[in-house]
């Protein structure tokens, strides 16, 4: 099919059409001179379904020490990588941390943890949830987390303290997941997302691209994501950290703006963010994914990574047109 049949078909999806696996991986390959097309219909989709903008912004409340082997983390123990380890913040520090964070026009504050995760409770776990009482209650803002791997009764305590989120990528498609872990699964990742949807839990669920992963494969974790009716799907361009072993080659602008206008129209409903990489992958385009489907973006930097200043963020929120 030509690339300008295969645009003018995917136009269902504003009538509320859906695209096939097919269809998609002919976008997700769309040429340079046909680009603009294509994100041109992702940010009709976006207008058609949801206009609002969300800016989240995270803690990294528990650096270094993990002991799962993901290719792409610095903060594995399997890794030789410069990163600063550390054990669970103290809450006054967390608390502090989501002050800043709701101060800047954060609409969301996210607590994350290296590790495997807490499929039961625990001590540390125990000390995470005080701290996420506390901020609802003295701060105010929504609560998200990320804490790995989670169980019934973890997932339980967290929606009791009043967390909206959980946050738990599957960072790559199924077919190529063993390629960047061999201590846990990926069945495993989406067994906690499983439950946590089970419970009435909104999930923030997405993944890295760039990490030697096909165009194919991207949209196979599109659809993926998709079967799993998650609520928003952050995307990752890898910024590859020394000391880690992954090697690939960095993808293009237009690979990366392709992504995220084929995700939006696999998920049309679905919040798409735009996360940790953007800045160095996409320097002074880093405002065209936001007409291409994102309508979401992570602010303030990253868990091993600094961002751009939450002050430029804001300035390139306001001056994107249709937010």
């Amino acid at each position: 099919m030509h690339t300008t049949d295969a645009i003018t078909k995917a136009y269902a999806v504003l009538d509320g059409g859906t695209l096939s696996e097919a269809l998609a991986r002919e976008l997700i390959e769309t040429p340079r001179e046909y680009a603009m097309d294509l994100y041109s219909l992702a940010n009709k989709v976006r207008l058609s379904v949801q206009q609002k903008f969300d800016a989240c912004t995270i803690i990294n409340a528990k650096s270094g020490g993990c002991t799962e082997d993901c290719a792409f983390c610095a903060q594995s123990a399997s890794h030789q990588a410069d990163i600063d380890t550390y054990p669970l913040l103290s809450e006054e520090k967390i608390l502090e941390k989501a002050r800043e964070a709701k101060a800047s026009g954060a609409s969301a504050f996210s607590i994350v943890t290296s590790g495997n995760g807490y499929k039961t409770p625990n001590r540390e776990f125990e000390k995470i949830i005080s701290a996420i009482r506390r901020i609802r209650a003295e701060v105010g803002i929504a609560m998200h987390v990320s804490l790995g791997i989670l169980g019934d009764e973890t997932l339980r305590m967290l929606k009791d303290a009043d967390v909206s989120m959980i946050h738990h990528n599957l960072e790559t498609a199924p077919s190529f997941f063993p390629n960047i872990c061999t201590t846990h699964t990926i069945g495993e990742r989406i067994e906690t997302v499983r439950r946590a949807k089970a419970l009435g839990m909104a999930v923030c669920s997405g993944g890295i691209i760039g990490l030697g992963e096909t165009p194919a494969q991207r949209v196979e974790l599109a659809f993926t994501l998709k079967g799993l009716d998650v609520d928003s799907i952050p995307i990752n361009v890898l910024n590859a950290i020394e000391g880690t072993r992954v090697t690939a080659a960095p993808i293009s602008i237009r690979e990366i703006i392709n992504t995220v206008a084929v995700f939006r129209l696999v998920n049309p409903r679905m919040t798409i963010k735009i996360a940790a990489g953007r800045e160095t992958a996409l320097g002074d385009w880093q405002g065209l994914v936001f007409n291409a489907g994102a309508n979401s973006m992570l602010i303030g930097g990253y868990l091993t990574t600094c961002g751009r200043s939450i002050t430029a963020d804001q300035g390139l929120i306001r001056s994107l047109t249709g937010f």
